[in-house]
């Protein structure tokens, strides 16, 4: 039997369609991969507003009208806090 010039096609990773790859992006942002136990485990991502963790979002962008009406009397009481401590602003001596 005379042997064939054609090449044998190596069996490789099959491309991945267009709908498999939205849905491996949306994965991607949803979940991350950590070590647990000398595993690796995926896991849900912390949810964050601008990269940063929700709470520490509210912690420097709310004001105390909005932690007051969504009930984080904790923050408010800590706001409160740091404002006491802050040293006061010596007032201009030419402006009397």
């Amino acid at each position: 039997m005379p042997k064939s010039n054609r090449r044998r096609r190596k069996a490789g990773k099959r491309k991945l369609t267009p709908e498999a790859k939205r849905q491996k992006k949306a994965n991607k942002k949803e979940f991350q991969t950590v070590f647990l136990n000398g595993k690796q485990k995926r896991v849900r991502r912390a949810p964050t507003i601008d990269g940063l963790p929700v709470d520490e979002f509210i912690a420097r962008n709310a004001d105390p009208i909005w932690l007051l009406q969504n009930g984080y009397y904790e923050r408010l009481e800590e706001r409160s806090r740091e404002d006491e401590h802050e040293p006061r602003r010596p007032r201009d001596a030419s402006i009397e």
